[in-house]
């Protein structure tokens, strides 16, 4: 049955198997043997180099891309792209300039007069964003918003206390979350709200608009002074940084911002201005491993009589 099928075969493809002088013979039932028929496949223009073979200098001077779109293939193109969040802008416009010294220069000093011409010129562009804020805000006043910027600051600041990812979203902006986030991973805050010294006061104001002309941020800064204590722990329950005990009076200026044009937008904390003249903050206490004495499997630490090594003094190479 089998030397018919392959008689069959042979004759299909003889005219093409013109290599084989006598086929006759190779399909011989006394010589059995394996049957060659050339087959046309897809012809390649681009073959990629092995791994590990050296290609020579002629080569890497070809365009790969040339050579790729020469073969059929198309390279996917990069672009380099940013994300883009239109709920909050990126920074802060035309940010306020705290005058030294809280403004309590005297008017007919040099310096006062400066602070109080510096001051007249900003009151009057606030006065033009606080008229572009009432449109899209009708309920929106510098002496009640300066209370509810208080009441935002403090809930935020309980949020990161309490890591409450949620309630710190809806309190804080995009820009300003990973500000007040940073670095808290393994540590453990103690913060608390004190008490009020001065009412807080609208200070500035700002009405920017982003991308289109239309496309208005609404930014107030609010001048906040109160009595807070901070207690920052590390990861092994040691203090870092103030004290628990101890509040201190702290001058802040808040910066809150809303998308006015979205009719869903809310205020948010935005930023913080830090003055030039402000004091230096307290150094941070990290903690350092004091490295013991080489015992051996057998001895026991005695950590009574242990004395920590005095660090050698360095010698300089003349």
């Amino acid at each position: 049955m089998a030397l018919p099928v392959r008689r069959t075969v042979a004759a299909l493809f003889r005219p093409t198997c013109s290599s084989l002088k006598n086929l006759e013979a190779v399909l011989d039932v006394r010589h059995p043997g394996p049957l060659y028929l050339p087959v046309r496949t897809k012809k390649r223009f681009f073959i990629p180099p092995a791994v590990g073979t050296k290609v020579d200098n002629q080569d890497n001077q070809e365009d790969p891309e040339a050579m790729a779109r020469a073969a059929g293939i198309v390279f996917r193109q990069e672009y380099m792209e940013r994300p883009i969040n239109i709920s909050s802008s990126a920074g802060v416009f035309d940010p306020y300039i705290p005058p030294e010294g809280d403004a309590r220069l005297s008017s007919l000093s040099k310096e006062g007069l400066k602070q109080r011409t510096e001051q007249i010129r900003q009151t009057a562009a606030s006065q033009l964003a606080i008229r572009k804020i009432k449109e899209h805000d009708p309920e929106f006043t510098t002496k009640g918003f300066a209370e509810k910027a208080q009441e935002i600051f403090i809930e935020a600041h309980n949020a990161l206390t309490h890591f409450n990812k949620e309630q710190l979203h809806s309190l804080v902006t995009e820009r300003c979350y990973p500000e007040m986030t940073r670095g808290n991973r393994y540590k453990t805050i103690r913060w608390r709200f004190v008490e009020s010294l001065e009412p807080p006061k609208v200070v500035h104001a700002r009405c920017p608009d982003m991308v289109s002309k239309g496309n208005l941020y609404g930014q107030v800064t609010v001048r906040m002074h109160s009595k807070q204590t901070l207690a920052v722990y590390d990861r092994f329950g040691r203090l870092m940084l103030g004290s628990e005990d101890q509040p201190k009076d702290v001058l802040e200026y808040l910066v809150l911002e809303r998308h006015l044009v979205n009719p869903y937008g809310r205020w948010r904390l935005h930023g913080k201005i830090v003055p030039s003249w402000a004091p230096a903050k307290d150094p941070i206490i990290k903690t350092v491993m004091i490295p013991g004495p080489d015992l051996k499997p057998w001895e026991e630490f005695d950590a009574v009589g242990y004395q920590v090594p005095k660090p050698e003094a360095v010698q300089w190479n003349k």
